[in-house]
């Protein structure tokens, strides 16, 4: 029997600021733009969420709704120190692990019990462990396969631990609410809606003829899966490789260049800044795109000399972005680094190289914010309109 355990750092970004500054602890905490600019919230505390925020959220909102709220702004290379922490933690219990994104991971645990004890045992033991040596809160979902794993370590936040146990998959859905369905989004549960289903139950009612031929054979396949707990495959594309990796899923679908590109720049920065925490270099990028009926598919550039800093990470994933996507909506965009080798300080080239000095001052960025200087962003890094490039309608 295969086992999985989908690990989750609750509140990530948000409880790492509170760990940093514990007179902030109970208090609602808003990581994000600052009230007052263009921006959205990137985490935000539980205390915080009673208030009706939430992620992607413009930060206009999140103030009106909660304006003694404390706002802090995003430090990802502190957020990337804490993570390889973590994840330090996890590569102890077992090396089968993908790295979802800066705050998710999913672990293959299948015959580790004679080492760690049955599931329940052997996930107390990693949330203790991660507790004690970095003071952060994790939940866990313990499954046969990742898919209902995931969705699993969402169910009880924060410090939750749900095991779901072999060939109880289907009925752990069945109980679960047709917005829970992880990769069914707004859009998807609009059209469901129209056609009566509102509830799991009456989408298990569905015949996979059905599903197919509202959805189309990608989401109706995958609809048909994930809703009776079968894996439909969501890190089946994952690099198992040495690699870095982060992706979005979108509230609602995004078919808009710009935002796509906001969201390509929060990701290769999160990437470099991972890169650099680890002492890592790599010369691949590779773009993942979802579309609203659930077709994926991945595309990779690899340059003759590693990235020198997230500029030239976001630069190559945009453009891999303009002649890929062909402008449907998009519901997950997912951005990775694959062949990471270790930073040399071998001889260096008599000439500067095209992107080392922003590489420099994105460097000193990181080292401030890692000792507490606070965020520090290089000019051209700032969101600015673009009337260069833009995909064609």
């Amino acid at each position: 029997m295969s086992t999985f355990f989908h690990i989750d750092l609750d509140a990530f970004f948000a409880a790492a600021e509170v760990l940093d500054d514990p007179l902030i602890a109970g208090q609602p905490v808003v990581v994000g733009a600052a009230p007052g600019h263009r921006g959205v919230v990137s985490t935000c505390s539980y205390e915080a969420r009673r208030f009706g925020i939430h992620s992607a959220m413009p930060i206009s909102e999140a103030f009106r709704l909660c304006p003694e709220a404390i706002f802090k702004p995003v430090r990802m290379a502190r957020y990337a120190e804490l993570s390889i922490r973590v994840l330090s933690v996890f590569e102890r219990f077992t090396p089968e692990l993908i790295r979802v994104s800066i705050d998710e991971a999913s672990l293959d645990m299948t015959g580790t019990e004679r080492l760690w004890g049955p599931p329940p045992e052997a996930a107390a033991l990693i949330r203790d462990s991660v507790v004690n040596e970095t003071g952060l809160s994790i939940s866990i979902g313990v499954a046969t396969n990742r898919y209902v794993a995931k969705i699993a370590s969402g169910t009880m936040k924060p410090a939750g631990l749900v095991v779901v146990p072999q060939g109880g998959e289907a009925a752990f859905m069945r109980s679960l609410r047709l917005k829970d369905l992880w990769g069914v989004g707004p859009r998807t549960r609009e059209r469901l809606s129209e056609l009566g289903i509102d509830t799991l139950q009456r989408l298990l009612e569905l015949s996979t003829e059905s599903l197919l031929s509202i959805f189309g054979k990608a989401g109706g396949d995958f609809i048909y899966k994930a809703a009776r707990g079968i894996d439909p495959g969501i890190y089946s594309g994952e690099v198992r490789s040495r690699s870095v990796s982060t992706e979005t899923t979108f509230a609602k679908d995004v078919s808009d260049f710009g935002l796509l590109e906001e969201t390509l720049l929060g990701m290769a920065e999160e990437l470099y800044a991972r890169l650099y925490a680890e002492h890592a270099a790599s010369c691949c990028v590779v773009l993942k795109l979802r579309y609203d009926d659930f077709e994926t598919f991945s595309v990779q550039e690899t340059r003759p000399a590693p990235f020198p800093g997230s500029g030239g990470i976001y630069e190559a994933a945009r453009a891999l972005l303009y002649r890929k996507w062909n402008g449907r909506p998009l519901r997950l965009v997912g951005l990775g680094l694959t062949g990471l080798g270790e930073t040399t300080s071998g001889q260096g080239s008599l000439f500067e190289e095209p992107g080392d000095r922003e590489a420099r001052v994105e460097n000193a960025g990181i080292e401030a914010a890692r000792r507490g200087f606070g965020k520090l962003t290089r000019a051209r890094l700032v969101h600015r309109p673009d009337t260069t490039l833009k995909k064609p309608s």
